[in-house]
């Protein structure tokens, strides 16, 4: 048999990693803070503490696992190709400033997305020690994504990110306008793109535009659909925020996110 892979669940650092089989499939798991290896099959348990020796800290445990819960059934039952939660902050423009053909003005631009773009993923990703789950580069068909989707105990946001390349930044009710550039339909993307995470998830999701390395941003005093994020107080605002989701109601919704086939219909 080919060695087996360890495969991280959520952000580097933090949440389990997997041990699968080539195929695929689940052999095992290792919980960071409960400091335990849980086996599925018996067969497999010394193989699999050894596929996560490198990774194994302080004390830790082997044993059956708990007895799962529906959000445990539904992640244990995705593929790794099929996981969207080790995405990184701009993930699909990685692979297109690593493999894409575009040109150097189109190639700065997508630069400027993705600084902005890790900036905001960093300071989301900390909103987990405060309850939240996140997702980055949720692809949607037709070559559409979603920056950043947020799943916590003050509901789902969906979270578009602007680069403003240190200009004065207008947000309008339609429009977003970066200095003198010309004016862009980002809010209209984001409500499309919250509809279409509310059709998937079949729940609430508020859209919301994270505005990025801005000198100064207006919004219109018109705009109460879209939330508009700043880094350096997103992630302390949206950490106070609760009463809409519990945790369980929070599990179930990250489990049915992460799964790449969940947004292939929306």
């Amino acid at each position: 048999m080919r060695a087996m892979k360890v495969v991280p669940s959520g952000r580097p650092g933090r949440g389990r990693l997997y041990v699968t089989l080539p195929d695929g499939r689940s052999v095992a798991w290792y919980d960071r803070e409960a400091g335990r290896v849980s086996v599925l099959a018996e067969e497999h348990a010394e193989a699999a503490v050894e596929a996560l020796r490198p990774y194994l800290t302080g004390s830790w445990t082997v044993g059956p696992p708990p007895v799962p819960n529906a959000a445990d059934l539904v992640r244990l039952a995705l593929h790794p190709d099929d996981d969207l939660a080790p995405n990184r902050p701009g993930e699909d423009l990685l692979g297109e400033l690593d493999h894409g053909s575009a040109g150097a003005r189109a190639r700065h631009r997508m630069r400027q997305e993705l600084l902005a773009q890790q900036r905001m993923g960093r300071e989301l990703d900390a909103l987990e020690d405060a309850g939240w789950r996140v997702l980055h580069a949720v692809p949607l068909p037709g070559a559409g994504r979603i920056d950043h989707l947020l799943i916590g105990p003050g509901g789902v946001l969906c979270v578009r990110t602007v680069a403003g390349r240190r200009q004065r930044i207008h947000v309008g009710d339609l429009l977003v306008t970066v200095g003198r550039s010309e004016p862009r339909p980002d809010p209209r993307w984001s409500r499309r793109a919250a509809e279409r995470a509310c059709h998937a998830l079949t729940t609430a999701v508020r859209p919301a535009l994270a505005v990025v390395d801005a000198t100064r941003v207006d919004v219109a005093p018109t705009l109460r659909d879209v939330r508009v994020l700043r880094p350096g107080e997103a992630a302390a605002k949206l950490a106070r925020e609760g009463g809409v989701l519990k945790p369980a109601d929070i599990a179930t919704l990250y489990a049915h996110a992460r799964n790449r086939r969940t947004w292939t219909t929306t």
